[in-house]
């Protein structure tokens, strides 16, 4: 029922409730608890105001492609004393980060050696706590789309030598893999691959439970394959503003 006072809280709250719903759904379908499933909002584009009406409606964590709008809003938030946990899951290019250790709480996105390292120094420089990572998988091979690859061409995005870094760094704390399904695949397709490769992954590491897979089209798929983590935009928020 719509209070009036705000009529975006309204809207964000029932586009939630309908989220929620689906996880629920999701979960049911494939025998898990949807306490298993962390939704995570993924609010690029939006402004603070949004991922404060969200914390508001009870979700905590909220997800972010660029640095140039997430560090603002992080520190908005923060001024607020809002409990948010930040997870940074674009495409992170090295010089960026300095700015993104300072506020992340998981970066989704680590596809390289060289990023690793990166943010491994950044790390040590400004945190009491190792900082938590996923390592991106590439499915197809695209390197362009991000990830890192088994046998990428270039060694440092193999799959093994990204993971590799990440676990052998002191200020890094490997927590498990993400995806993007690659646009020519199926999604239940690219999220069994994915589930294949965390469980070999977690064979040599076995804190790292985490899958990061599944957005608003598909997020079914990624839970009937064992996605922790989903990262929901259009589905939560609405259409996004066209980029000018």
């Amino acid at each position: 029922m719509s209070t009036g006072a705000d009529p975006r809280r309204d809207e964000l709250a029932h586009r939630l409730s309908e989220v929620r719903g689906r996880i629920a759904a999701a979960c049911a379908d494939a025998g898990r608890d949807p306490g298993e499933v962390t939704l995570i909002a993924v609010t690029k584009t939006y402004p603070a105001g949004d991922v404060r009406r969200l914390v508001d409606l009870g979700v905590h964590d909220i997800g972010e492609n660029k640095d140039q709008e997430a560090a603002p809003k992080a520190a908005e938030l923060a001024a607020a004393e809002a409990l948010v946990r930040w997870h940074f899951v674009g495409q992170l290019q090295r010089n960026k980060a300095k700015s993104v250790v300072g506020y992340a709480d998981l970066v989704h996105s680590v596809d390289s050696v060289p990023l690793a390292a990166a943010l491994d120094r950044a790390a040590a420089r400004q945190r009491e706590r190792p900082l938590d990572v996923l390592v991106q998988v590439s499915l197809d091979g695209d390197l362009d789309r991000g990830g890192a690859a088994s046998g990428a061409d270039v060694p440092e995005r193999d799959l093994d030598r990204v993971v590799a870094a990440v676990a052998g760094s002191g200020s890094l704390r490997l927590r498990g893999v993400m995806t993007v399904a690659p646009l020519s695949w199926d999604p239940p397709s690219a999220y069994e691959r994915l589930a294949e490769v965390a469980h070999a992954l977690r064979g040599e590491h076995p804190a790292a439970t985490v899958v990061s897979a599944g957005m608003s089209a598909d997020l079914e798929a990624a839970i009937a394959a064992g996605a922790t983590h989903v990262r929901i935009g259009s589905a939560l928020l609405g259409k996004r503003p066209p980029l000018r």
